[in-house]
């Protein structure tokens, strides 16, 4: 990691289920670290009718008032693809990074190469659950939201809207990034 060269925005975003192939990405929160955060927010209209309840009910979403109301997720991801060009400084790379990023990134991924056939922060992503585990040398099951905003004294609240929880995984991630630059200026 390199803070003279890495940029860092923080995704989240909510779904009608579990995988970018059969279900589709309903909103997409963005924030970076900086001071002040800069965010991205947008909801997009459905690319596929297959629904898991579960998911709908986690988000609240509805794919009615998205299908009349969401973006087009190629105007979308354009939007956000021109956005993170725009907040990225000259000179450093985007980089991104998600708490589950396995999940977050899958979508994000697949649509950005589906609607626009690049992907902004290229083939990588940081998972702040993984770096928290690596850092900590704590198990995986002891990397929950609710265990790593304990660790900070953050009060967690993931709300399952796509850009509060970005904004709020953001903190997450500033405290982990300065706590392993502090460690290595000792």
């Amino acid at each position: 990691m390199n803070p003279e060269t890495e940029f860092y925005f923080v995704i989240d975003i909510e779904a009608s289920g579990p995988a970018p192939d059969l279900y589709a990405m309903l909103s997409l929160g963005a924030a970076t670290i900086t001071k002040p955060v800069e965010t991205f927010y947008r909801e997009f209209k459905p690319d596929s009718d297959l629904v898991k309840e579960d998911s709908l009910k986690i988000s609240g979403l509805s794919m009615q008032d998205l299908a009349e109301n969401g973006a087009m997720p190629e105007q979308g991801l354009q939007q956000f693809s021109d956005w993170i060009q725009e907040v990225t400084p000259p000179g450093k790379q985007p980089i991104f990074t998600a708490f589950n990023a396995p999940f977050d990134w899958m979508f994000v991924n697949t649509y950005f190469h589906r609607y626009l056939g690049y992907n902004p922060f290229g083939h990588k992503a940081l998972d702040i659950k993984a770096l928290f585990m690596g850092l900590h040398r704590v198990p995986f099951l002891e990397t929950s939201h609710v265990q790593i905003c304990e660790h900070y004294g953050l009060r967690s609240s993931l709300s399952h809207h796509a850009l509060e929880d970005a904004v709020q995984e953001a903190q997450i991630l500033e405290k982990l990034l300065a706590e392993i630059f502090n460690s290595k200026e000792r």
